[in-house]
């Protein structure tokens, strides 16, 4: 760089553009003598100042109403917005609630349905789980739904249109059930109005979770999640606990009446609700709702392939999908040895399940107050280490090992009958919130239902290998010999997803993302500072050792 020479002594202070102005004109006039004072009167008077001075001054002022102004407007804004935001919260918080809260209560009809398929059409153990795993079939179709609800707008809306749809389409299915009576005594009927029932429930979880998603994202809220869990089980422990009393009292027609009037409520909530007052993000223009559906579905489809190929999504899918099919589950023949052999009340049932919800629920806010916090994979091989041993508690039931401890069989199955089933359930929470936190913006629908499909079809994998099970070892509704055999399959098999345990992740990301937010902004200088001196601290070291 040149400098210019000038000389160091004097100070080199800014030059006013004012300075530069011609000299003004000598003036005409002389100033007046003022009797009061005695100064000479060539002399002018050196107080008075140029008005051109008085530029910046207005400019400042007017400069600072006008930041006032908009400080003053920007909290007028915030103030609106954040009560806006309050009643969508709300808003959100009663429809996510009441919604999950009617899912968990699906198992109100179906406890009825279970006892009508083995007490009045008398089926076998094996197919009463082959028709409770092909009316599961919907549920595999996920994807599609939620890439629709994705990418094709309903009124201005894309979440509360499709759980409408499919509380309908619940309301269709139950309904012919309670009244038209030879819909529920051929078996073709049954499996028609199961399918149509669960392709409602399917539409209606994919909207659900896929709401969820996109409003925690959104509004940055992480534990709705374990919300919806806990108002999933609380609709479970409602379901069983009056499925299990009213199931002595009641027909299943009564039974499945009643549970269609409870989705009427639901469709009228959604009827009420408005999707834009909670705050998620509306198509830009017409031209996005006029999009046509082939070319919505065919950017989700891309989308999605992309989000999942992602090894952070993948390998853990891949554990947790793996870990559900390849256990096979012997649930229909367990619920008709204690129905039928050991002689069960309808009401020992429900309130089995009733326990078994209520520690899902615990577990729940275990997990939200303090299990979070440990290494997700640490977490996940407990979990799947208790389920294992928690599948050798049939055993025991079967064994009548309870009996030589003293514990009658209604207490044993009472505390312990659905422990595996809530094991299971539990583990999928940890999954879920670990993939709501990595699910991209605008591929909610698509993601969750990707998930909720995959786990619905290792689910039925994992049915269907049970009810090959039972009949490849002998398992039929008079002779439960085998039983225990199939208790130990699963046991083995249960224990082998912990061989490849390293595919699921020690830390959320969203726990490291949060991790680095909370290291504040100075701490983080120092922390560089911190670094760089100690670098320089270890060259210099380095140099020295070299002299």
């Amino acid at each position: 760089m040149i400098f210019p020479s000038i000389s160091v002594r004097a100070p080199l202070n800014p030059v006013s553009p004012l300075i530069l102005k011609p000299p003004p004109k000598p003036s005409s006039f002389r100033p007046v003598r003022c009797s009061n004072h005695q100064q000479n009167p060539d002399t002018i008077d050196k107080s008075v100042k140029p008005s051109t001075h008085l530029i910046n001054p207005i400019t400042v002022a007017i400069e600072v109403v006008n930041k006032k102004n908009n400080e003053k407007r920007r909290g007028d804004e915030e103030r609106r917005r954040g009560c806006f935001s309050q009643m969508g919260s709300q808003q959100m918080l009663g429809l996510c609630g009441f919604g999950y809260g009617v899912q968990g209560f699906r198992c109100f009809p179906w406890l009825a349905l279970n006892f009508h398929m083995a007490h009045i059409l008398r089926l076998d153990p094996s197919m009463i789980q082959v028709v409770q795993n092909i009316g599961n079939l919907p549920m595999v179709v996920k994807p599609l739904f939620g890439i629709l609800s994705d990418a094709f707008y309903i009124g201005g809306a894309h979440r509360v249109p499709y759980i409408f749809i499919g509380g309908l389409l619940q309301i269709l299915s139950w309904g012919a059930l309670s009244l038209i009576p030879a819909a529920g005594q051929a078996l073709a009927s049954l499996m028609l109005c199961v399918l149509l029932s669960n392709l409602g429930a399917s539409i209606t979880e994919v909207a659900q979770d896929a709401l969820v998603a996109e409003y925690g994202q959104k509004h940055r809220r992480t534990g709705l999640q374990t919300y919806a869990f806990m108002a999933l089980a609380g609709g479970g422990i409602l379901g069983n606990l009056f499925g299990g009393c009213l199931l002595q009292k009641m027909q299943p027609n009564t039974m499945f009446r009643a549970f269609a009037v409870l989705l009427l409520f639901q469709v009228a909530v959604c009827l009420i609700a408005k999707e834009d007052s909670l705050g998620l993000p509306q198509p830009a223009d017409q031209n996005l709702v006029k999009k046509s559906i082939f070319e919505g579905v065919r950017e989700q489809c891309s989308n999605l392939m992309i989000t999942i190929s992602e090894d952070s999504i993948s390998h853990p899918l891949a554990w947790a999908v793996a870990s559900i099919a390849m256990v096979p589950i012997l649930s229909a023949p367990i619920f008709c040895y204690q129905t039928q052999c050991l002689c069960l009340d309808p009401s020992t049932i429900g309130m089995s399940r009733v326990v078994s919800q209520l520690m899902l629920l615990s577990a729940t806010v275990l997990y939200n107050q303090f299990w979070k916090r440990i290494p997700m994979r640490k977490l996940i091989g407990t979990v799947q280490l208790l389920y294992a041993s928690s599948l050798l508690l049939d055993l025991v039931l079967v064994r009548q090992i309870n009996l030589s401890l003293g514990i009658p069989n209604e207490v044993f199955a009472l505390c312990f009958s659905g422990f595996a089933e809530t094991i299971a359930q539990f583990k999928l929470l940890p999954f879920s919130v670990l993939f709501a936190s990595l699910c991209p913006s605008g591929c909610e629908g698509s993601l969750t239902s990707f998930l909720a499909s995959a786990f619905c079809l290792s689910s039925i994998l994992s049915g269907v290998f049970g009810a090959g099970l039972a009949s490849l070892i002998g398992i039929t509704s008079g002779d439960y010999s085998s039983l225990p055999v199939g208790i130990l399959i699963q046991f083995l098999a249960a224990l082998a997803p912990l061989w490849w345990i390293h595919l699921v992740p020690m830390v959320e990301p969203a726990a490291e993302k949060e991790k680095k937010k909370g290291m504040s902004k100075r701490s983080r200088r120092n922390r560089r500072i911190g670094r760089v001196a100690l670098e320089s601290f270890s060259a210099y070291r380095r140099e020295r050792e070299f002299e």
